[in-house]
């Protein structure tokens, strides 16, 4: 039976089509509770909506399942998995250099920090943290503070743009492809780069990299002035933003919430600060919180730690340029044998390294050959290492046989503890809230399902 409405009435009218469809409701013009009272609908109905995975704000890749009533979210669950590719179970199978490849493209906005995790972890295990060269430790710290800002970037633009802000996209963007254009510089490579290994870095810092960083940071220091004339004091945007997504210090405690997300209740949690890595401890910086725990908190935070990392980062220029060295440990049993250079046919092995290795002796290419392909030994053990990614803790535990492969290598990411808040941050607020509140935990659903 189909029913429709006619000058506020409704009418109900059989149709050929009513066990193929069920009952169809058209409703013009009249008085909405009357209509529905009339139709005798069940007023404790509810409406399951999912939006995504086929949706512009989650990227294919994230599905959140809504009950609403009305416009109010009175369920809210996030569905993962859209993205799950199996690279901590393919780790398993490749060297423990090998492994580098695979975990970069985890979270494709962080993987300095990934390479990071992973190869302290292993150093551990090796028992080699303390022997890792000061300069391979402060390029480690410079990659991993301009992909900070490259993150946080991506969050704001992308964040804006959900909530209708393009020109917020298009400043962010302009301003991470300066950022994008010194890691490529130096890596040869935007993004996945497989530059930190195990032992210290792939390459030092090619001629003239330093010159372009320090050209590059008052540029980026302008477009984050620029980011934050427009959006700290816009009344819209505090509209939209301000008690949205709102998460307690208890809440973040119980759900294991790290990063921006937790800073915004005023706790300084920053593992730079509390268990300082690569050095961490020798650069003046401070960790950023607020008191809001609410999306806008969440994005001035942002903004100030992307302030706070270009502090950092002309500190570690400073340093790199007074101290030449080294930037791979010097036993021969886990430094990587090769020394890339950026020649005129790309980035691959510097051709006089090559004559080096072809022209010492027959032990030096044999060994240089089984170290690449079959991959340096790591003493039967475990070990946890956590960083601070730009969207909190990022830990990575890696256990050895005491073959040349990784037993199992396992990583706690962020994104992935974090999306438990979707319910608490969502649940009692408006459909349309669920955006903002979503896209100020920032979650990258690459490191989610791995």
């Amino acid at each position: 039976m189909a029913t429709h409405t006619q000058g506020g009435r409704v009418h109900a009218t059989p149709g050929a089509d009513d066990l193929a469809e069920g009952r169809i409701v058209n409703v013009q013009g009249g008085d909405w509770d009357q209509e529905m009272g009339e139709l005798g609908m069940n007023p404790e109905e509810r409406i399951v909506l999912n939006m995504g995975p086929q949706h512009p704000s989650t990227h294919g890749v994230l599905r959140l399942i809504l009950e609403l009533d009305g416009e109010t979210v009175t369920e809210a669950r996030a569905g993962i998995g859209y993205l799950h590719t199996g690279i901590e179970k393919n780790m398993e199978f490749r060297t423990w250099t090998q492994g580098v490849t695979f975990c970069t493209r985890m979270d494709y906005l962080t993987p300095m920090f990934q390479e990071a995790a992973y190869c302290l972890a292993v150093e551990k295990v090796l028992g080699i943290t303390d022997d890792i060269p000061e300069r391979a430790s402060a390029i480690r710290v410079l990659m991993m503070e301009l992909t900070r800002i490259s993150s946080h970037l991506i969050c704001l633009g992308t964040g804006g743009m959900e909530m209708g802000a393009t020109t917020i996209m298009t400043i962010s963007f302009r301003e991470r492809e300066r950022i994008l254009s010194v890691i490529e510089n130096i890596t040869g490579l935007r993004m996945n780069n497989a530059y930190v290994r195990p032992g210290g870095v792939a390459q030092d810092l090619p001629h003239g990299a330093i010159d372009k960083i320090r050209e590059m940071v008052p540029q980026v220091r302008k477009g984050i002035g620029e980011l934050e004339k427009l959006l700290l004091e816009n009344p819209i945007l505090k509209g939209r933003t301000k008690r949205v997504g709102e998460l307690s210090l208890t809440g973040c405690t119980a759900l294991g919430i790290t990063g921006p997300v937790l800073r915004s209740t005023g706790l300084p949690h920053d593992l730079r600060k509390l268990t300082p890595y690569c050095g961490y401890d020798k650069y003046d910086f401070e960790v950023i919180t607020r008191t809001g725990a609410d999306a806008y908190d969440r994005l001035a935070i942002r903004l100030a730690e992307m302030r706070e990392s270009l502090k950092i980062v002309e500190q570690v220029t400073d340093e790199l340029q007074r101290n030449p060295g080294p930037v791979m440990v010097a036993d021969k049993r886990v430094a990587w044998p090769s020394q890339l250079a950026v020649g005129g046919d790309g980035m691959g092995n510097s051709l006089d390294h090559i004559r080096e290795i072809m022209g010492t002796s027959m032990e030096a290419l044999i060994h240089h050959f089984k170290l690449v392909t079959e991959g340096f030994r790591v003493p039967p053990g475990q070990a946890y290492v956590a960083v601070e990614s730009p969207k909190g803790e990022l830990g990575c535990h890696v256990v050895s046989d005491g073959g040349t492969r990784p037993y199992r290598a396992h990583f706690r990411d962020p994104s992935f503890n974090n999306l438990q808040a979707v319910a608490a941050m969502c649940e009692g607020g408006n459909l349309a809230d669920v955006i903002v509140a979503v896209a100020s935990i920032d979650p990258v659903m690459g490191g989610v399902d791995r």
